[in-house]
């Protein structure tokens, strides 16, 4: 799912300091660095030390991407290397963060997507970025059609799942606190499908956050989420113990996305107003905080999450 935009004034610089979507991936930061500078043999080595890592790979190119001068080093690379899938999948990734930010047609991206599918069949990162275009641009055909080719490739497709979740929690937001709503099923599937050492564990409560984003911006409610009643239901519960468990046992900290999974626990554990549990996360976290889930619904997430980090640290 694609990050809202970033508060305006003051605060818009800080938080651009603090949340970073390379997370803790350091090589990834390096490259990243590099690429912008115009020296794009660092993400040329990165990719191909990646290897056959569908969700590093995924988080990798999406990262890389999001950087506005990636595109025309990507399209330099291309030229010099045309039968290269890192290149063209990297310009993918850029091209697909321009149409989102209007900088390009929708249709140009998904142009340059389809011409890095056809260059390695069995990637499913070029279709990981015409979802990303989907979920913010395209109709439920179109996601629901892409996320299948990406969950073809690679099942347990991190980022694919949380980008459905996400555009699923979207649909008959008039049915308020809905424990049948469709997103809850799809999120108890993919856990289901999942092994159990899978990060898709957490996806029922990512599914709980997303939903209550979508209640929140339709009743414009003014509390915060710590105080809305949407974590204190018997299945919020149930769905947060499981996923707790699950990290107490699996941990998860080897994905590249696992931050994200972190971040998305401990905003639920604070909001059930387990405090203890909530700490514990945040200390996993450290300084990788991530803008969602902390900016449901429109908050400042840099001042969200200090202050529920700040809040559950003194109270453990």
């Amino acid at each position: 799912m694609s990050p809202p935009p970033p508060p305006l004034g003051r605060a818009r610089k800080r938080a651009a300091h603090i949340f970073d979507p390379a997370l803790d991936d350091t090589e990834l930061a390096a490259a990243r660095t590099a690429l912008e500078r115009g020296r794009w043999t660092e993400t040329r080595t990165l990719l191909a030390a990646t290897g056959r890592d569908w969700d590093r790979r995924g988080h990798r190119l999406v990262v890389l991407g999001q950087s506005p001068a990636t595109r025309a080093w990507a399209q330099e690379w291309r030229l010099v290397e045309p039968e290269s899938a890192d290149a063209a999948a990297l310009l993918a990734c850029a091209s697909v963060w321009r149409a989102l930010r209007g900088k390009e047609r929708p249709e140009r991206a998904q142009e340059a997507c389809r011409a890095a599918a056809a260059l390695d069949a069995e990637d499913p990162t070029p279709w990981l970025a015409l979802l990303l275009l989907a979920r913010n641009l395209g109709s439920e055909e179109d996601v629901v059609r892409l996320f299948d080719e990406v969950r073809h490739r690679h099942p347990q497709h991190h980022h694919a799942h949380h980008l459905m979740v996400g555009r699923l929690a979207e649909r008959r937001a008039d049915l308020g606190q809905d424990p049948l709503h469709e997103v809850y099923d799809f999120a108890s599937w993919a856990v289901d499908q999942a092994p159990p050492d899978s990060p898709l564990a957490i996806l029922p409560v990512v599914a709980h956050a997303e939903r209550y984003r979508v209640l929140a911006r339709v009743a414009r409610a003014a509390a915060p989420p710590e105080r809305s009643g949407h974590w204190s239901g018997r299945r919020a519960r149930l769905v947060m113990k499981a996923a707790f468990d699950w990290w107490l046992e699996w941990d998860g900290a080897q994905h590249p996305r696992g931050r994200i999974d972190l971040n998305f626990l401990a905003h639920a554990k604070f909001c059930e107003g387990r405090a203890a549990e909530a700490a514990a996360l945040f200390h996993r976290i450290g300084h990788h905080a991530t803008e969602e889930p902390w900016a449901y619904p429109g908050r400042d997430p840099a001042q969200a999450f200090g202050a529920a980090r700040n809040a559950a640290l003194g109270a453990a």
